[in-house]
C-alpha cells in the first residue's frame, strides 16, 4: 500500500501538486480500514501529526500488522473437539471406542507432524 501511495505522490509533485507531510499521513490514517480503527486512534492521540514522519507511520502500522498476523496464527492452534452423546448403552460403548481410536489417531498424526 505504502509504494503505491508512495508511487502516486510522486507522481503528483512531478506534476506540481506538493503535499505537505502532515497531509499524507493523515490520508494515509483515513485510507485504513474499520478493524485498524483502534491504531488510528492510538497514533492520532498519541503522537502530533503535524511533525510525525511518514516513515514512523509506516513502521508502526507495520508492527502492528505483524502483531495481528501472529495473534492470528496463535488464535487458529486452539482448536477444540467436540464429541457425541448418545442414548443407547450399547452404541455409546462402540461410538466411545470410535472417538477414542479417531483421537488416538489425531494424536500421533500430530505428534509425527512436530517431529
Amino acid at each position: 500500500m505504502y509504494a503505491r501511495f508512495n508511487d502516486i505522490a510522486n507522481a503528483l509533485k512531478g506534476l506540481g501538486k506538493v503535499y505537505p507531510n502532515h497531509e499524507l499521513v493523515s490520508k494515509i490514517l483515513r485510507c485504513l480500514l474499520k478493524s485498524w480503527e483502534s491504531k488510528v486512534t492510538a497514533i492520532e492521540e498519541a503522537n502530533d501529526l503535524s511533525t510525525l514522519p511518514l516513515e514512523d507511520l509506516l513502521g508502526s502500522l507495520m508492527t502492528h500488522e505483524l502483531r495481528m498476523k501472529d495473534q492470528d496464527k496463535s488464535d487458529h492452534k486452539k482448536r477444540t473437539i467436540a464429541l457425541k452423546a448418545s442414548k443407547d448403552e450399547s452404541k455409546e460403548e462402540s461410538d466411545q471406542d470410535k472417538e477414542m481410536a479417531f483421537l488416538t489417531k489425531r494424536i500421533k498424526k500430530i505428534l509425527m507432524n512436530k517431529k
